[in-house]
């Protein structure tokens, strides 16, 4: 009788954990004045995969297209990366290091102790990161309202700016700019049932008819704004890093960025436990 030998339970959980579970799950964690994944950007610089005794040691080195990039975006973004891994069945260790910034030494001990946002920055840390998040989820909320908007306006030449006050979410054409704006709403809390209007601020309620023009052109200057932040940031990483451009996905014009990501929830260690 030939004996069976079993494979030990924690090399059989980190054959589980590949490189590319660890990408997807990056996928979730979004640069949030850009309102992209780190991996569309190519703010991943290099990430590893090794097995451990007790499971997946993960190690990933991200990077900003400057060395000045606002330490509040940096550190969500590094914390928020070592929280979606830290997550994923199978994983033992993270270890996620943010590279060639000006506050790296600072940043990169907060994660190692898991101090937190205050922890890490101490007095420094005036806002909260909850804050910090809701701010710019807003502003991806609006864009993502006037890239649906506008897309409607273009299918249809005799639709008027002034109509769009009385769109609703059955109005809308099927599609990835849909899709985010139904992901966007959620995350704010507001409604997202089809007979929902589209154009709200940010408390969900509709604006009167005559501020619907101008309610228009403010969130296409806010999508605008972000569009082009983006595009700059992408053209500095590959100035910063050669072959980086690679690395990074292109956001069809006028469209959303890659819709495969969840938005993250609110969970933030503010404090040192």
């Amino acid at each position: 009788m030939t004996a069976v030998h079993a494979e030990p339970c924690a090399a059989r959980a980190t054959s589980r954990v590949t490189k590319e579970d660890v990408r997807v799950a990056l996928g979730a964690v979004l640069d949030p004045e850009l309102d992209e994944p780190i991996t569309d950007l190519g703010f991943v610089r290099s990430l590893e995969v090794t097995a451990g005794s007790d499971g997946a040691v993960v190690r990933l080195h991200l990077r900003l297209p400057t060395s000045f990039c606002s330490p509040n975006f940096a550190y969500l973004m590094a914390s928020d990366s070592k929280d979606v891994i830290t997550a994923l069945k199978g994983v033992a260790s993270v270890t996620v290091e943010l590279d060639d910034h000006h506050d790296s030494d600072l940043i990169n001990a907060g994660l190692a102790a898991d101090a937190g946002y205050r922890g890490t920055f101490k007095h420094e840390a005036e806002d909260s990161l909850e804050e910090l998040r809701w701010t710019f989820r807003r502003k991806a909320h609006t864009a993502a309202m006037e890239r649906c908007l506008t897309e409607l306006l273009r299918s249809d030449p005799d639709l008027l700016e002034t109509d769009m006050g009385n769109v609703r979410l059955w109005d809308l054409p099927e599609g990835r700019n849909k899709e985010a704006l139904l992901r966007r709403r959620t995350a704010l809390g507001l409604p997202g049932g089809t007979n929902s209007i589209v154009l709200v601020n940010h408390e969900g309620h509709p604006y009167p008819a005559e501020a619907v023009p101008m309610a228009l052109r403010r969130a296409r200057s806010t999508r605008i704004s972000i569009d082009g932040n983006a595009h700059f940031c992408r053209g500095l990483l590959r100035t910063r890093y050669d072959g980086s451009g690679a690395d990074q996905t292109a956001r069809p014009e006028g469209a959303e960025a890659t819709p495969n990501h969840e938005q993250l929830p609110f969970t933030v260690k503010e404090t040192h436990q």
